[in-house]
């Protein structure tokens, strides 16, 4: 199966023969929108359409096709009880054999869509920005570690993020895209600081997010306040990073608390309640 960080480029060098499977149609509730898509190999896949019964009854036809050399049918199938899915909606296949054309739009299509994913930043290349990395890296972000540091960047090896070395970390915040989140842990209060003053000073960014505890929280507030005068910024900053509930220090359950809040603000998500469930529902992302 091939990785879910795996370059489309590598998948279909090594599977000429391959076929696209894709959403086109999804009522009601369904793992997936009209937005998904894999390609299936004869030993491997390339994505998902959502997984469970749904994504191995497509796998099977695509196959099966690939080995009998003919066209698939496209499949329109009801998410009940019939397949072992309680779903309740009902799901269009369509399903295209790879040809040279195909998998150049496929590239681009592809390319486009790593393009647009939102920034995340992480500044600082220690256990908890590695780790915060590593959980960040699963997601549909574009994730760029950011350190001082080059002896820290040179043993980071978190596959499919990028890495950025810079004396001055607080110019990386500057010429970062709109709608870019930044997450900091450096290993430098004051650089923290600085860096955090830079980010709050964004108004389009998606999260600004430090690491600390209840009293660098406040030492903040009163530098910010102090340095640069602006200190209604502060009520932007998330601070403790993961929420304050859990107070398990270890780095890899920071980074996976802080992975969650990270993820819904990057990809313009916040929580809500309907019926008394918990849920998310899209927001608005700043155009200002």
């Amino acid at each position: 199966m091939a990785g879910l960080r795996e370059d489309i480029r590598s998948f279909l060098r090594r599977n000429q023969q391959c076929m696209l499977v894709e959403v086109t149609d999804a009522a009601g509730s369904t793992p997936r929108d009209t937005d998904a898509w894999m390609l299936v190999a004869a030993d491997g896949i390339f994505g998902t359409i959502g997984g469970g019964q749904l994504e191995y009854m497509a796998i099977d036809q695509a196959r099966r096709a690939l080995r009998q050399a003919r066209p698939a049918d496209a499949m329109s199938v009801p998410l009940g009880p019939e397949i072992g899915q309680c779903c309740g909606g009902r799901v269009g296949l369509s399903f295209v054999a790879m040809n040279p054309e195909l998998a150049t739009r496929l590239i681009v299509r592809s390319d486009r869509e790593l393009a647009a994913r939102p920034h995340v930043y992480v500044f600082g290349a220690g256990h908890v920005g590695n780790a915060l990395a590593m959980a960040l890296s699963l997601v549909p972000l574009r994730i760029i570690l950011v350190d001082t540091r080059e002896e820290e960047l040179s043993t980071s090896n978190v596959p499919g993020i990028e890495t950025c070395l810079t004396a001055m970390p607080e110019a990386v915040v500057r010429t970062a895209p709109k709608g870019s989140s930044f997450v900091i842990l450096t290993h430098d209060h004051a650089l923290d600081f600085l860096i955090a003053a830079e980010a709050l000073g964004r108004m389009d960014a998606a999260y600004v997010g430090m690491i600390g505890s209840r009293t660098k929280r406040a030492t903040f507030r009163n530098w910010l306040s102090r340095e640069v005068g602006n200190p209604e910024r502060f009520d932007r900053l998330t601070c403790p990073i993961g929420g304050a509930e859990v107070k398990d220090k270890r780095p890899a359950v920071i980074a996976v608390l802080a992975a969650a809040e990270i993820t819904a603000a990057a990809l313009g998500y916040k929580p809500s309640r309907v019926d008394g469930v918990r849920s998310r529902s899209l927001k608005e992302m700043r155009t200002s």
